[in-house]
């Protein structure tokens, strides 16, 4: 019984100390009506004068992503091995005709584009499968067959994808597999073109940056609960696919929630200029780290004067900050490496990415590269000057402005990032998060200055009249600060949460930012109804969790140990993983747990430890995403408990276990 109970709390632990927990399938998402069917005054006039600034009639990019169209996709949906929904191209097409007065007609213009599904012909030879996923898959044919450039996210759209191109294309081996950088979306459905078996039988390529494998299987490990938590507000996933709802993420519509996979890449590139041939194909790379990713490849092909520019470039500004919660990247960096691909590449009459649509002609080519370069290179230089000259994060985005050269290409608006968020991104990056304000350095929390305030404002009544006013006379910003102060004050205060959320709705859909309107539109649709009690689904990470270094789960382990419970606690805890020879010495003294990976020939005196648990990786991982029972557990070869079961037990319990539903707009 002790066993069991030992294992019961591993067991939680370990489910809790995952990387990235994957949020709600698009087949859970109700087509719940949000109301407000008619837009305020101020929302349409915002609507009319955007369409007033900018030439949406303008057809060049419809031109461009329309063209090379060998075969539409049809409007099917792509279930998994479950009969669960993992993507769904009926729930978009909606998004047809004239900007609806509940979208920015700017953002709608993107949508439609990112709308467009289908095998089109970039050249002769390469391939792009556009609209089965988040991003694109790529394919370049070879003198023998096919390499494949970005699998999707998941196995199943990956899959959907290459029977799709099969179809139209015929049936060629896959040569060479190019996984350009380490997010999801572009290496996540690699087990749907190819197997581990079949890349070692047959030799295949597979060709990344140096270090994608720790950038894939780490990033957001620490805080990934969390980061999931908002991903689904950035990403709109409880949203209703509609015109009121949520109608794409403006790099893209949104991802496929599948099966996650990963191979280990058996050629990396760190150098630029490094020149392979892949099947008969002349590549030369760029090593474009540190950008949009923490480990990135572009790459040119002489022969077609192609550019692939991975996410390095995209159709729209990207994100210095990402909203779901990132490390901040270096915009000045970020501007250098794409004025290396221009000075490198910059002979291309072709590009392609990662997301969105190409560019042929080379004047063409040449102008988007250096308005990408530019853009990001003005966002950071102008920033620091306001920073030099005195001003904080939210003075810098309230003023600063793109000139009309930048803001007038469409490839520049903020579809996916913003001015305002990439701005106090730069002024993060150097500042920090303190302004040198001093009633900022140590603030009240805010549901305590929130009572004060509201008090002092004459009660919750009168402030929430004060709020009605300024909605009518479309001050919504102003109103979503006065009502979040007044609901973290009285978080159950229906009348101001309604009011609350009707105003999000307005801005939601002012967005030109397609995270903005998630961002806003899930506020709106949890103030109503409330967190969605939905469970995380891990089973669905076997493979990603397979490849993710151990020591890994412990960093996360170590920011999940409850202080006060362990303040007089001291423990030391060996984990013995017998199946890949890996033993971990995990020691708990001063509320701190460290861990230490034993070499295979040192040797440890049990009486130095108080327990001793061994097991299998494999079972780890199986244990890691509930695959495996309590019941087969106990009676398994592959799990051994030593020494004291007491103190395991114990040990353990000192670990939060947080749900990831916690609450966001309200206390």
């Amino acid at each position: 019984m002790l066993k069991m109970y030992c294992l019961i709390i591993f067991l939680g632990l370990l489910l809790l100390t995952a990387c990235q927990p994957v949020s709600e399938k698009s087949a859970e998402v109700e087509d719940k009506p949000l109301g407000l069917l008619a837009v305020s005054k101020s929302t349409q006039t915002k609507q009319d004068n955007v369409k007033k600034s900018l030439d949406l009639s303008e057809q060049k990019d419809f031109e461009q992503a329309n063209k090379g169209l060998i075969a539409t996709a049809s409007n099917e949906q792509i279930f998994n091995s479950e009969n669960e929904l993992v993507w769904d191209n009926q729930a978009y097409q909606f998004i047809k005709g004239d900007a609806p007065s509940t979208v920015n007609p700017s953002l709608w213009r993107q949508e439609k584009l990112n709308n467009l599904r289908g095998l089109f012909k970039v050249t002769d030879g390469i391939y792009q499968v556009r609209g089965f996923d988040f991003a694109n898959m790529t394919i370049i044919e070879g003198d023998n067959g096919w390499i494949i450039v970005d699998p999707l996210t998941a196995k199943e759209t990956a899959k959907a994808a290459l029977t799709f191109a099969q179809k139209h294309l015929g049936v060629k081996p896959i040569k060479a597999v190019i996984l350009t950088h380490a997010h999801m979306d572009h290496f996540g459905g690699v087990l749907g073109i190819v197997t581990p078996e079949q890349i070692l039988e047959n030799n295949i390529r597979v060709i990344a940056p140096q270090g994608f494998m720790e950038a894939a299987t780490s990033e957001n490990i620490i805080a990934g609960i969390a980061m999931a938590r908002r991903s689904t507000y950035m990403y709109g996933k409880i949203l209703p696919r509609n015109v009121q709802g949520h109608i794409g993420s403006g790099l893209g519509t949104g991802p496929a929630f599948g099966t996650f996979g990963i191979v280990k890449p058996n050629e990396l590139i760190s150098e630029n200029n490094t020149k392979k041939v892949i099947d008969g194909i002349d590549f030369i790379f760029q090593n474009a780290s540190g950008t949009e990713s923490i480990a990135e490849i572009t790459f040119y092909l002489p022969k077609a004067k192609v550019f692939a520019g991975a996410e390095l470039v995209s159709r729209n500004m990207h994100n210095l900050y990402t909203l779901r919660g990132a490390q901040v990247r270096n915009a000045l960096d970020w501007s250098k490496k794409i004025d290396q691909a221009l000075q490198m590449f910059g002979q291309a009459d072709i590009y392609f990415g990662s997301h969105h649509w190409p560019i042929w002609g080379n004047k063409q080519v040449k102008t988007f590269l250096a308005n990408q370069r530019d853009l990001y290179k003005y966002i950071h230089d102008q920033s620091v000057r306001l920073i030099n000259q005195g001003l904080n994060g939210n003075e810098i985005a309230e003023q600063l402005i793109l000139p009309t050269a930048l803001s007038s290409y469409f490839a520049n608006r903020g579809y996916y990032g913003s001015l305002s968020h990439n701005a106090k991104a730069v002024y993060q990056y150097y500042m920090g998060w303190f302004d040198a304000n001093p009633a900022n350095l140590n603030p009240l929390p805010v549901t305590q200055s929130s009572r004060r305030y509201i008090t002092l404002m004459g009660g919750a009544s009168n402030v929430l009249a004060h709020a009605k006013i300024s909605f009518e006379q479309g001050e919504f910003r102003w109103v979503a600060e006065l009502l979040n102060r007044l609901i973290f004050s009285e978080p159950e205060n229906n009348e101001a949460k309604q009011l609350l959320a009707t105003t999000y709705r307005e801005l939601g859909y002012q967005a030109e930012s397609a995270p903005w309107r998630n961002f806003y539109l899930t506020a709106a649709l949890e103030l109503k109804e409330g967190v969605a009690k939905k469970g995380i689904n891990l089973a669905s990470m076997e493979e990603i969790l397979r490849n993710t270094p151990v020591d890994k789960f412990f960093e996360s382990m170590s920011v999940r140990l409850n202080s006060e419970k362990a303040s007089d606690e001291s423990y030391k805890i060996l984990l013995n993983f017998t199946d890949v020879d890996e033993r971990y010495l995990l020691v708990l003294k001063n509320s701190v747990l460290h861990h230490y990976q034993l070499s295979p020939n040192e040797s440890r005196d049990m009486t130095q430890v108080d327990a001793k648990l061994s097991l299998t990786h494999s079972l780890f991982v199986k244990i890691l995403i509930g695959k495996v029972g309590i019941k087969n557990t106990l009676f398994s070869d592959d799990l051994s408990v030593d020494g004291s079961i007491i103190d395991l037990i114990s040990f353990f319990t000192l670990f939060d276990k947080p749900n990831g539903q916690f609450n966001i707009v309200t206390p």
